[in-house]
């Protein structure tokens, strides 16, 4: 049947006025519910978390030594090497090194007074036969001030290796400056636990600023946190922990990773508990 124009354009309006009325329902009166978006798969938790929970477990842990052993170019120790006790030596006599007398022989290295240039030095010698966490704790005397501004030379404040010597600035040359030694501490690490220790910030165990400036770690895309915390520091000062609990820790666990649990304590026997030891760290 024909549609005259008039009829034509009567059913376009019609057709508009039809389709305004259902929109407009749609906007105020209406609402299209879709359903909620569905919680991904796996563990919930903060990117910090998550990672505390997977390296946490002994599984991401063996999983770190392989990956940092073969970095650190050396054999890939087990979870049973790690938790073995470290030897230790410690000394706590004052000795007084001076510059061209007869070096001293204790707890497992040989110490010697130099002068270099315009600077008092002391070299420091491991004389077992594994590398070797070390503390040197000295003091020039007479008691001079200014000697944080003497240029340090770059060394390894954490570790000697087998058979090397490791040399550090102590102050500004003055003649008739000596060397006081009043603690010598030192423990005996695997390779890995040495290069471990290598990446660790020496003001972490408490090296002072005048030692710890000189410290030259090895290359690494990653850098360990340099931030004390305020446990570790009261632990410190209080003598509740010390160098030879952190250092036995981070000789177990990087420092890129895990943290210094305030309740950790050095290992007195092998075995004697689970790594990583997680427990208020990370």
């Amino acid at each position: 049947m024909a549609i005259s124009d008039a009829q034509f354009r009567l059913g376009v309006v019609g057709a508009a006025i039809v389709l305004v009325l259902v929109m407009t329902f749609m906007r105020f009166c209406g609402s299209v519910d879709i359903p909620a978006k569905p919680a991904p798969p796996g563990p919930t938790g903060s990117q910090s978390q998550l990672l505390g929970k997977g390296a946490a477990t002994p599984a991401v842990y063996q999983e770190f030594l392989a990956r940092d052993a073969t970095s650190a170019g050396v054999r890939t120790p087990s979870i049973e090497d790690m938790s073995r006790k470290f030897p230790y030596r410690g000394d706590d006599a004052r000795h007084v090194l001076e510059v061209g007398q007869p070096a001293i022989e204790i707890a497992g290295v040989r110490l010697e007074a130099a002068r270099d240039g315009n600077t008092l030095v002391l070299d420091i010698t491991n004389l077992t036969t594994s590398d070797l966490a070390y503390a040197v704790v000295s003091s020039p005397t007479p008691s001079l001030s200014g000697c944080t501004s003497a240029p340090p030379v770059l060394f390894n404040a954490m570790v000697i290796a087998k058979g090397k010597t490791e040399r550090r600035v102590e102050c500004v040359w003055r003649q008739g400056m000596a060397l006081a030694i009043t603690r010598v501490e030192t423990l005996e690490v695997s390779p890995l636990s040495a290069w471990y220790l290598s990446l660790v910030p020496p003001r972490l165990v408490g090296v002072e600023d005048r030692i710890a400036q000189g410290h030259q770690p090895p290359e690494s895309s990653e850098k360990c946190s340099t931030v004390v915390s305020q446990a570790v520091r009261s632990g410190l000062e209080s003598g509740q922990i010390g160098w030879r609990d952190l250092v036995d820790f981070y000789a177990r666990h990087r420092c890129l990773t895990y943290r210094f649990p305030s309740s950790y304590r050095a290992f007195r026997s092998d075995n004697e508990r689970q790594i990583p030891d997680t427990a208020s760290g990370m």
